[in-house]
């Protein structure tokens, strides 16, 4: 999908001294001849309209906010910063729902032989379809956000959806995708692991496994689910009144930065913005396949121990991975305490700035932003990320307050603060 590109220049730094050790923040760079970056058809300006089109046959639909904070850009020493909300998103209080339900429409339309453009949700749900589709279980792993839209698709399309979690995954997350009428429980395994898992019962049963990972065999709709993705990176891109410099997307297997960062490119060509990849340090799995740069994908094993659940994901997705290593500008591994800071300034607006809901791993960008700009002891990464006052800067809040309990916990007790 993606051509190859020119040698990259592979610089790999790290904070020093204090509580700021190894162990914090981790970041790589990668510098490239934007002359002759890749590009994905995939991922275009007119697929993404494609896309939308799809989404907007959808009652629920409409353009989730892009948010204008002025005064916390003031305050940071940057021109401007805007954070598209997908906590208004189909009512789902994330942006998930977008990739579940573009691969399950793509999905009906492919068994049926028809174009996803001759099928809006009307046409989804008519007799006609019912009777030649038939009744299809829908099945996948998720922290929370993707099994939610995968299970309120397959209700709103009248089709039934099986959804397992990852051990330590929130009880009012599973509460919210069984309220959608699918079956669903938490196991025992991590993430990867319940992957696994999920798609041995879909081979076993016959089932649709709509999983964002993709590997050996299992690429189509792991492709359709990032495309999905696009429709808000094409609402940001309408909203935005000026052209940003930078670009910060959060990562768990890849798909939404793949998909975000392919789209973008597309746009801009060769004067795309300045676009780095955040993820939890538990769980890098895309910074340490940047960082070995030995053209093999690396994978994060164990619990994935971190407070960011939707990106507690260990193996990148390959698709994802071969937008995001040609065409991103680096890859930061970033401590916990930096997402639960972004929540806590998103949720505490300064004078004249809108109040921003955020869940820990819709917080993570704007917290890596905050702490590369007010912390002194960060000024290698503040350099390396090419922040200044000429920058504007674009971030994605993909979550809510998913988990209430959690969110209080953080914003209210204080939780997560620095070491």
């Amino acid at each position: 999908m993606v051509t190859s590109v020119a040698a990259f220049f592979i610089i790999l730094t790290d904070v020093q001294g204090g509580n700021y050790g190894k162990s914090r923040f981790k970041w790589v760079l990668r510098e490239r001849n934007r002359k002759i970056a890749a590009k994905t058809e995939a991922f275009t300006e007119q697929q993404a309209r494609r896309v939308r089109s799809f989404h907007s046959s959808f009652k629920e639909y409409s353009p989730t906010p892009l948010i204008e904070l002025t005064s916390l850009a003031q305050h940071f020493g940057i021109k401007n910063l805007f954070v598209k909300d997908e906590s208004y998103r189909f009512g789902l209080n994330a942006f998930k729902v977008l990739g579940g339900s573009f691969a399950i429409g793509s999905y009906i339309a492919n068994e049926l032989g028809e174009d996803i453009d001759d099928l809006p949700y009307m046409r989804l749900v008519s007799d006609e379809v019912r009777s030649l589709l038939g009744s299809k279980t829908f099945i996948t792993t998720t922290d929370g956000n993707h099994g939610r839209g995968v299970a309120w698709t397959a209700n709103r399309l009248k089709q039934q959806a099986i959804v397992y979690m990852p051990q330590g995954s929130a009880a009012e997350r599973l509460a919210n995708i069984r309220a959608e009428g699918a079956q669903a429980e938490i196991t025992d395994m991590n993430y990867d692991d319940t992957v696994r898992y999920t798609s041995e019962l879909a081979q076993k049963n016959g089932w649709i496994i709509v999983q964002d990972t993709a590997w050996d065999g299992y690429t189509r709709i792991p492709l359709w689910i990032m495309q999905g993705y696009m429709t808000m990176a094409l609402e940001a891109y309408e909203q935005l009144p000026v052209k940003p410099t930078h670009i910060f997307l959060q990562a768990g297997v890849g798909s939404l930065a793949g998909s975000v960062q392919g789209f973008f490119a597309d746009i801009y060509g060769s004067s795309c913005p300045l676009t780095f990849i955040v993820e939890p340090k538990g769980a890098d799995c895309l910074y340490q396949t940047a960082a070995a740069n030995d053209g093999s994908l690396h994978s994060v094993t164990g619990r994935l121990e971190t407070i960011m659940a939707g990106l507690a994901c260990g193996e990148p997705n390959s698709i994802a991975w071969e937008i995001l290593g040609n065409l991103s500008d680096g890859f930061i591994s970033c401590p916990d305490y930096a997402a639960a800071q972004g929540m806590r300034i998103l949720g505490n607006p300064l004078a004249g700035d809108t109040r921003v809901s955020a869940g820990e791993s819709g917080a993570a960008t704007v917290g890596l932003v905050a702490e590369a700009m007010r912390d002194e002891r960060l000024s290698d990464l503040k350099q390396a990320l090419q922040l200044d006052e000429n920058s504007v800067v674009l971030c994605f809040n993909t979550e809510g307050d998913t988990d209430k309990e959690n969110y209080r916990r953080i914003v209210w007790d204080g939780a997560w603060g620095r070491e």
